[in-house]
């Protein structure tokens, strides 16, 4: 018996060590399954996914980059290239429609001057049309719109043909908008300088071909029809726009210079005579974009007007003036008929290696060929760019108005970079394809077998090999000189033949090689990015000489000494209009952030609030961080702007803020905000700032993902655990909020956003007794903050990383991040567009069986000092500023002024509703937003965060107990409270 006992032992002892040894492999070693087995038919089933610890099946992981690239538009012409180009015409009325879907559509009569009936479309909804095609073949397609008042951001709408996108990038057509100089006259202040004119909308009936968005391709879209009846319609994305008529047609081949030249040569077309017409450049009659307003130039003698220290608008364009298809036109009146030369005083000097592009029209028409792709090279300096160079191209002019227009364009660098995106994006597929093998850590002593695991991976680095060495040399051919442009493509490039010629290094290498798939990602970025600024356009007869004032040495060499001694005579701190002694209202105001945002501002100050009110505004543009000791000194503002949310607080507490409640119309303005951004301005009773700003975090996911690993975005934190599981078998990662140190010394940390969320959808609080004790010691603080750890200590989430870099890759496919990120995304990865998307975070599942979302909210106030002395006048400021009409003004113009990535986060509730977000996204960010709770602020908070934050890194990194870890630091929390209670009379 005893024997048979200890056989029994020996083969159970076998077989658990046995297992324990199969546990404690690491992934991928041959247990692992390779890149190309098949791993059954696609489940939604995440803990199937889990269990089974495969990489996902390689036809469904291909699955997503097969749908990038064959349902691109390149793709769908080659499967339509032999098709007949028909010269018919076919017009659709829009309001001939056979189906719509969504509210927001009615027909308008006789509308704006257009005869007939047209249709007003929604920023939501969709509107279908039948056509009847009686010749098969490749169709352009344009629309005929007059652009109604929305947002003020492009016009966006997607394409179904038959119910389907006919390829990917008709999911993002867009369509402009018309701006023009609120004022024909610029402004000045009252130390001289020029006011930037504000940009106002004039929208009139346009037609415009359907492009491509990103500026790849050159030539409108072409779409193919069957003989037959199909139906056509447009889904709205973003902004309403009224529609006239839709029309299939053939667009005509240009001529080159030579044949149109030979044309007018016999038709008897004389040169005009003694004719110099000179159109300054921030003159334009109108724009495609509210960003693209006059600039000035201080920095060359060149410019017209000039002045060596005010601030004089002389120049348009600039790095504002970059994205394919913003265009600029100006109006020319021509005095005699005949043929004219023509030329731009320009400024390219931001892109070296490519050169800036543009598309030339007179009157809407390409003149000839060459006009179409006109290269401005770079320089240093400004310089005559004559159209056709040394022998000037000549125009052929009617007397009287013309239109001529500039419009951004990707010109013949446009294959160039959409070959570099889509190389990009394969390789970082395949770099999500191997870590899904190694994980971010490889064991450099292991081997992976890599080209076994992943069997295209080879053939993959090969092409991507050969694509970039032959865009690096296209480019060189292009612009005539080698570059930092093509030495990033040959780097990338050299990389991918050494790993080709030696697979077995791939793992130590995966650290340079997503490097240099970063840098890739930035070089598409910058290389569609084609500024220019102009200074003036010159239209003359072919025997006048062009002026060239200013461009000598001479005239450098005076500029740079009259530049040095302004320099001592000039406060660059101020802004805008002084105020001196003899105003009887004035109020001093304090901004921190960037001079973009306080001219802005200032402009926004002169126009609507001094002239209504007559309260002069000294806005100063400085550090922040000197506002307490300023105020110490006596020496502050009455208003300080875009503070942090725990300041108010503290100056509160030491009777330097003013009480906001005391003014009769608080409470209604208070309404503009929600509940949740005023807690951290509230203490004692009273209220100490105003919100300016207010965001919060969103759940953001990579769509393709997704769909590779068959999962489904999550909805509670059981979920997400789940989701952990599956993307730890996959080597992937999820984020959470980070958790660091203080950039600068001595800033207040803020309580971790996730642990605020996880406490308060605990239904938790930060402080009891009203503020006198920390609640984090209580036992939904302390299960909280083990909640919180657990992901940290037992699913080994990243504490510090970039999450957009890491998103983009596809290493972080999911990850809760502040709602600015997309912003950024949106500028940042072009790429990955249309394939990601952000929802509102997990929530926790309660009794009832709903789900709480609450999520944490932070932001930015603007605070009046206590010793301001005309608070009416400042409060009229603090309640113009934090308005509906100004913050939306304000955020559109931010917008205008940097792109998307600077969308402006309003805490004003309507101002928010009125700012250019696509619809579906705003819907989600609006639903979350309804869950968003604010931290209060106490004496001696400031202790919270920056214990929370130990107490973090006390249990992750050095193992203590998690109870214990929270239990020490809420004491020294607890003290300091006690403290400062003590300390303020409190």
């Amino acid at each position: 018996m005893t024997g048979k006992t200890s056989r029994f032992k020996l083969a159970k002892n076998i077989t658990l060590a046995a297992l324990a040894l199969f546990l404690m492999l690491p992934a991928g070693l041959n247990v692992q399954a390779n890149a190309s087995d098949k791993s059954g038919p696609a489940t939604k089933n995440t803990q199937a996914t889990a269990a089974s610890g495969q990489m996902p099946d390689s036809a469904a992981a291909a699955g997503g980059t097969a749908a990038f690239n064959q349902d691109k538009y390149t793709a769908y012409l080659a499967g339509h290239k032999d098709a007949a180009r028909p010269e018919q015409e076919i017009i659709i009325e829009a309001a001939d429609y056979s189906l719509t879907e969504g509210s927001g559509i009615s027909r308008l009569s006789d509308y704006e001057g257009m005869a007939g009936e047209s249709l007003l479309t929604g920023e939501a909804g969709k509107v279908e049309w039948t056509v009847n095609v009686a010749e098969a073949g490749l169709y352009n397609l344009s629309m005929l719109y007059y652009p109604v008042a929305g947002k003020s951001s492009a016009i966006e709408r997607a394409l179904y043909i038959d119910g389907e996108l006919p390829f990917r990038e008709a999911a993002f057509l867009q369509f402009d908008r018309i701006w023009v100089n609120q004022l024909d006259q610029l402004e000045t202040d009252n130390q001289g300088n020029d006011l930037r004119p504000r940009q106002l909308e004039q929208p009139r009936w346009s037609e415009k071909p359907f492009q491509d968005s990103d500026g790849y391709e050159n030539e409108p879209f072409l779409f193919y029809f069957s003989k037959g009846t199909h139906t056509l319609a447009l889904e709205s994305s973003r902004e309403p726009v009224i529609i006239r008529q839709l029309k299939l047609y053939k667009q005509p081949v240009l001529l080159s210079y030579a044949e149109l030249k030979q044309q007018l040569d016999a038709a008897g077309v004389q040169s005009s005579a003694k004719q110099l017409l000179v159109i300054e450049g921030e003159a334009a009659a109108a724009k495609s974009s509210p960003t693209l307003y006059p600039l000035s130039e201080r920095s060359s003698s060149a410019v017209h007007p000039y002045s060596s220290s005010k601030i004089k608008m002389n120049t348009i364009g600039g790095f504002n003036w970059r994205i394919p298809g913003q265009w600029i036109e100006w109006e020319i009146d021509v005095p005699e008929t005949g043929l004219y030369k023509m030329a731009f005083k320009t400024q390219q000097n931001f892109v070296r290696g490519i050169y800036s592009t543009r598309r030339l029209t007179i009157d809407g028409e390409v003149p000839f060929a060459e006009m179409s792709m006109v290269p401005f090279r770079y320089k240093s300096g400004y310089r005559l760019d004559v159209m056709g160079g040394d022998e000037p191209y000549l125009y052929n002019l009617e007397q009287g108005k013309h239109v001529v227009r500039l419009e951004v364009s990707l010109g013949e660098f446009a294959p160039l970079i959409r070959e570099v995106e889509e190389s990009l994006y394969n390789l970082n597929s395949m770099y999500r394809k191997i870590l899904m093998i190694t994980g971010t850590k490889p064991d450099e002593y292991r081997d992976y077998q890599l080209d076994k695991k992943v069997p295209d991976m080879l053939e993959v680095f090969g092409t991507e090999h050969d694509r970039l060495r032959d865009v690096a040399k296209r480019l060189v051919e292009l612009s005539g000189q080698s570059s930092d442009q093509e030495a990033l493509l040959k780097t990338m490039a050299q990389q991918l033949s050494e790993l080709i010629e030696d697979p077995d290094t791939i793992p130590r290498r995966l650290t340079a090689y997503k490097t240099n798939t970063g840098g890739l990602g930035t070089w598409v970025q910058q290389a569609r990015e084609q500024p220019l600024e102009i200074d003036a356009l010159y239209v003359a007869s072919p025997d006048m000489k062009l002026p060239k004032k200013g461009m000598g040495l001479g005239s450098k060499i005076k500029h740079e000494t009259a530049t040095f001694l302004a320099s001592f005579f000039t406060d660059y701190n101020q802004i805008g209009n002084v105020s001196n002694e003899k105003d009887q209202k004035s109020v001093t105001v304090w901004i921190g952030s960037g001079r973009d945002q306080a001219n802005t501002m200032k402009a926004m100050i002169d126009e609507t609030f001094t002239s209504e009110t007559g309260i002069n505004v000294n806005l100063k543009l400085v550090n922040m961080s000197t506002l307490l000791p300023a105020t110490l000194a006596g020496q502050g503002p009455d208003v300080a702007m875009q503070i942090g949310t725990d300041l108010p607080v503290n100056f509160a507490m030491r009777n330097a803020a003013a009480d906001l409640t005391q003014f009769a119309d608080f409470t209604e303005v208070e309404g503009r905000f929600r509940d949740s951004a005023m807690v951290p301005f509230v203490y004692d009773g009273g209220a100490y700032a105003l919100p300016e700003t207010q965001t919060f975090n969103m759940l953001f996911y990579r769509k393709d993902i997704l769909e590779e690993l068959h999962l489904e975005v999550p909805q509670t934190w059981e979920d997400v655990s789940t989701l952990l599981a599956v993307l730890s078998k996959n080597h992937m990662q999820f984020g959470l909020p980070v958790v660091i140190q203080s950039a600068i010394q001595g800033q207040n940390i803020p309580p971790n956003s996730m642990y605020a969320a996880l406490l308060f959808q605990n239904g938790g609080q930060f402080y009891r007794n009203g503020g006198e004790e920390s609640d984090l010691d209580s036992r939904t603080g302390i299960e909280t903050f083990k909640q919180w750890t657990e992901f940290y200590t037992d699913y080994k989430l990243e504490k510090e990383y970039d999450f957009a870099n890491r998103f983009r890759t596809g290493e972080m496919p999911f990850g809760i991040a502040d709602y600015t990120v997309y912003n950024q995304l949106s500028v940042f990865a072009p790429e990955i567009r249309g394939m990601w998307g952000f929802v509102p975070i997990p929530g926790t599942v309660k009794a009832d069986g709903t789900i709480d979302r609450t999520v944490s909210s932070g932001g930015s106030g603007v605070i009046m000092m206590e010793k301001a002395e005309d608070k009416d006048a400042a409060w009229a400021f603090m309640k113009w500023w934090t308005s509906e009409e100004t913050q939306t003004v304000f955020g559109r113009e931010m917008e205008g002024l940097m792109g998307a990535a600077a969308r402006y986060p309003t805490a004003n509730i309507k101002a928010l509703d009125s700012l250019p977000w696509p619809v579906a996204d705003y819907d989600n960010l609006k639903a979350q937003f309804e869950w968003a709770e604010g931290v209060p602020e106490v004496p001696g908070g400031y202790f919270t965060g920056r214990h929370l934050f130990n107490a973090f890194y006390k249990t992750v990194v050095g193992n203590v107990e998690a109870r214990e870890s929270i239990m020490d630091y809420v004491q020294y929390i607890q003290d300091e409270i006690s403290t400062k209670r003590r300390e303020f009379g409190l």
